[in-house]
């Protein structure tokens, strides 16, 4: 996978640890397409890892050597995307099962990285989940319907095999990959 060039990379203020969930991303991105006003995405239907990361210009070989150790000993797996969930009015996201392989991939790294928390700290038990709609996004009537319509298309089964290193200009992109790391 192709790394941003320096000059691109020396703009972004933000990085963050996703998982890639393509299996998802035919209906997710259909569904955030007809509430009109959401923001176009340049980062995949995903899982999040960890978020915010290292500060992108202090990102280098040292960070990549130490995720690649996080990351050895976590085998790719299956899983399902199995209900529609909310988080309060404002935000619809699609729950995994099983999850815990995703809070191992945020445990395991943050075990390497313990100056970064999920979330800066805000929510100490990070719920794994597939954002669809957030408070960015759409007005409460078209989220009902689009948690509707994606809940009688579910379940999607995936299989998580990577985990992706991106960095954005600002938390509203746009996004672009650094790397990748594979799964055992």
């Amino acid at each position: 996978m192709p790394v941003p060039t320096a000059a691109w990379l020396s703009r972004a203020t933000r990085s963050a640890l996703i998982v890639p969930v393509p299996e998802t991303e035919p209906l997710v991105t259909a569904h955030r397409r007809t509430l009109g006003d959401a923001p176009v995405s340049t980062v995949p239907t995903h899982v999040t890892v960890l978020y915010p990361f290292v500060h992108p210009n202090r990102i280098g070989p040292e960070t990549f050597g130490e995720l690649a150790a996080a990351l050895a000993e976590i085998a790719a797996f299956e899983c399902a995307f199995t209900q529609v969930k909310w988080f309060g009015a404002d935000v619809v996201w699609l729950e995994p099962k099983p999850d815990e392989h995703f809070r191992a991939l945020t445990a395991a790294v943050c075990k390497r990285f313990p100056a970064h928390l999920p979330y800066a700290g805000e929510h100490p038990d990070t719920v794994p989940h597939l954002t669809v709609a957030d408070s960015r996004s759409g007005d409460a009537a078209g989220k009902q319907r689009i948690a509707a319509d994606i809940a009688a298309h579910l379940p999607v089964h995936a299989r998580i095999d990577r985990v992706r290193l991106v960095a954005g200009e600002d938390e509203f992109g746009p996004w672009r990959t650094i790397t990748e790391f594979p799964l055992a």
